[in-house]
């Protein structure tokens, strides 16, 4: 009689503690729960509409806290779909509060203005104001 030896070794075992089962491992893990809809959706992003009046034929841009305050951002160059110089943009935002003003461009030259149209203004660190829209 034969026997085939099994090319594989078996591992021998090792007696381990059982698991116990806790609520929560850390605090951190606490922290983590599940995110309910309601939480979802007040976190969702929202469509906001800014609109300024200016000389037509210039490049207008929405600059501020939701872009870093980055210029010549494409995503916040504003359009005169009409040539009026009605000037507008729609961006998606989170809830919050954000602080922005307009940057026109003429000639190459750029200036930073308020938003005339909206009220609630800040100082700003350069002495002038910043206009402040809040998303909820």
């Amino acid at each position: 009689m034969k026997i085939k030896s099994s090319k594989t070794a078996t591992k021998p075992t090792v007696a381990r503690k059982p698991r116990t089962t806790r609520k929560c491992a850390t605090k951190a893990a606490a922290e983590k729960a599940p995110v309910t809809k309601a939480e979802e959706k007040k976190d969702a992003e929202k469509s906001v509409s800014l609109t300024c009046r200016f000389e037509p034929g210039r490049e207008v841009y929405a600059v501020g806290t939701f872009n870093n305050w980055q210029l010549w951002d494409k995503s916040t160059k504003m359009t005169d779909k009409k040539g009026d110089g009605v000037y507008s943009i729609t961006m998606r935002l989170k809830p919050g509060r954000y602080e922005y003003k307009f940057f026109l461009v003429t000639g190459g030259k750029g200036d930073w203005t308020e938003d005339v149209q909206n009220a609630e203004k800040v100082p700003n660190s350069m002495g002038t104001f910043n206009s402040v829209l809040v998303v909820e």
